[in-house]
This record gives C-alpha cells, sequence and structure tokens, in this order.
C-alpha cells in the first residue's frame, strides 16, 4: 500500500479547512463572490507560473475534450463559494463535516454506478453504514 498518498490526500484535507476558514474571514471583510474570485484569481496566476516551468500535458486539448470533463473548474466555484458563505453561519467544523459526507456520500454512487468514468464498485452494507453514522455524528456534535 502506498502509504504517502494516503499522507498527501490528508495533507489536502488540512488545506481545505484552512482555506475555508480564511477565505469565510475574507469574505466577511471584501465580500462572499470577491472572496471566492480573489482565490481563483490568484491560484490561476500561480498554477500557470508553474505550468510554464513543469507543465508536460497538452493545454491544447481543452478545447477538444469532452464538455462534461470541464465541468470541475465550474464544480470548484460552486464549492468555494458556498464555504465561504457557510463558515461564518456554521463554524468551519460543521462545514468540512458536511462537505466530507457529501462527498462520501456521492463518491459511493459514482463507484457504484461507475459514472464519469470510474470503475464500477458496488456499495457495500458497511460503507453505507459509516455514511450514516457521520450524518448522525454530524447532527449530534454541531447541534
Amino acid at each position: 500500500m502506498k502509504a504517502w498518498i494516503y499522507l498527501i490526500a490528508l495533507f489536502a484535507g488540512v488545506s481545505l479547512s484552512i482555506e475555508g476558514a480564511i477565505y469565510g474571514e475574507l469574505g466577511e471583510t471584501v465580500g462572499k463572490l470577491e472572496s471566492s474570485f480573489y482565490n481563483f484569481f490568484v491560484g490561476s496566476i500561480i498554477l500557470g507560473i508553474v505550468l510554464l516551468f513543469l507543465g508536460q500535458g497538452s493545454l491544447s486539448y481543452t478545447f477538444k475534450a469532452p464538455k462534461w470533463q470541464l465541468s470541475g473548474g465550474f464544480l470548484g466555484v460552486i464549492y468555494l463559494t458556498i464555504l465561504i458563505f457557510a463558515i461564518p453561519m456554521v463554524g468551519v467544523g460543521a462545514a468540512m463535516i458536511s462537505v466530507i459526507v457529501g462527498q462520501l456520500a456521492m463518491s459511493m454512487i459514482i463507484e457504484h454506478k461507475g459514472w464519469l468514468g470510474s470503475k464500477a464498485n458496488k456499495v457495500k452494507k458497511e460503507k453505507v453504514t459509516a455514511v450514516l453514522l457521520m450524518t448522525i455524528s454530524l447532527f449530534l456534535i454541531f447541534s
């Protein structure tokens, strides 16, 4: 098992919580939509610079790619913007646990159906039970 990938994913989760807290606060001072715009603007500049030096793909293929594959950018904007609105109202913990429960539930459906190019992987009752328990814990911890 490649333990390092789990550590990197764990770091990504830590980063998302920190990012959510930062942009939730920024949204209170500069505006919610402006905070989201700032995130993607600065991120695009930084990633553009990294791409210049390390990019090895074919960015021009973007115009030929199936349109559904390009929806990730739109969904990323929805995700962050909702967090910017939610975090000042419910807090970082409740918002991020809600995100995790939503991610787990949808990922199980995607894998069960084999949607979006994923390998079909039948959902087991233990996974459903785990998501239900996380949902219950969300209400118990943050109510």
